[in-house]
Formats: C-alpha cells, structure tokens, sequence
C-alpha cells in the first residue's frame, strides 16, 4: 500500500507537517509513506497555462505523485476557519486535466493539528467537502489534535506517547476504510 502525505502547511516548522511525519513512523506493516512535492511550487491555478503545466514542471510531478498513491493522507491546519490557500490551489489542479477522472474514488483521510483548542475542526470540514467535489473518497474518522504545542516533546522531537497510539489507531482504520488491510 502506497500512502502519499500531503501537507497543508508549507511551514518550515509545521505542526501538521510533523504530524504525518509521525503517521509514516507509525504506518501500518507494508505501508510505504511519501512525502507529497511541495505545494509552495505549484502556480497559482490558471487556465491560460493549464496544458503547459499538465505536461512539464511540479504540476505535472505533483499530479503523478497523487495519481501513484493507493491513499492519501492530508494534515491540514486552519486558517480563517477554512483550508489554506496552497492547499486549495493544490486541490485546484487535481481536478483539472486528462487524468482527472482517475481521482474517482481515490481513499483520502484527513488530519490535522493546531495550537487552537479546536483541532482544525472547521478547516477539516470545508476539506473533506472539498475532497468530495472532485471525486476523492473521505475514509476513517478525521484526526483532530487540539494544543499541539503541548503535545510535541522538543526533546525528543516525538508527539506524547498518547497521540503516537491515537495516530496508530486511526492509520489503521483508515487503511481497513480504504480496503487496504
């Protein structure tokens, strides 16, 4: 089972990039995790360049990378209650193209993390809405982590053992939703 980890932050120090770091670690026996290309590359969604992008450049790589994957995993934060915009424009260009009717279906579980007391709730939902409007199927339960500062272990640069056992958890449900166990 290929898994792509797709985050939303293009932060150096991203909680929700640190979250599918740990999700790769924690990944079920045979789940082999990649690390999405990086949406900060993408350009912004046009349709005056739509055919040189789907043939050549990180548009090109970024689609082939998500069409590559048995499932994707996508950790977002939130920003103004909703997605922010390198994951939107990223999701943009996944529904665009040839090979845009091949997402049909594709199993995607969402995450993420924030400092906030709410775990990116708001942020996940627009998501998963998001996600279900270009043909991609919603599986497992959502992943919420509220207070992440105070979750990560600086010294150990580790989540607290008691998300390392949720985050295990919920990879394995997501991998039997996705009909992948």
């Amino acid at each position: 089972m290929k898994l792509l980890a797709l985050s939303g932050s293009t932060r150096r120090d991203s909680w929700n990039t640190r979250l599918l770091h740990a999700a790769a670690a924690a990944a079920p026996a045979g789940a082999e995790v990649a690390r999405a290309p990086d949406l900060a590359a993408l350009p912004h969604f046009s349709e005056d360049i739509e055919a040189e992008a789907f043939a050549r450049g990180p548009v090109a790589t970024f689609v082939a990378a998500v069409h590559a994957a048995d499932v994707l995993l996508v950790a977002t934060p939130e920003y103004n209650q909703s997605i922010p915009g390198t994951l939107k424009n990223a999701l943009d260009w996944l529904s665009r193209g040839a090979d845009a009717d091949r997402l049909a279906g594709k199993p995607v579980a969402v995450a993420g993390a924030t400092v906030g007391p709410w775990g990116t709730r708001l942020a996940q939902a627009h998501l998963r809405h998001v996600l279900g409007v270009i043909g991609l199927r919603v599986v497992g339960p959502g992943l919420f982590v509220a207070g992440a500062a105070s979750r990560w272990e600086a010294e150990t640069g580790r989540w607290d053992d008691a998300l390392q056992v949720r985050l295990q958890a919920w990879l394995h449900e997501v991998a039997a939703a996705a009909g992948a166990v």
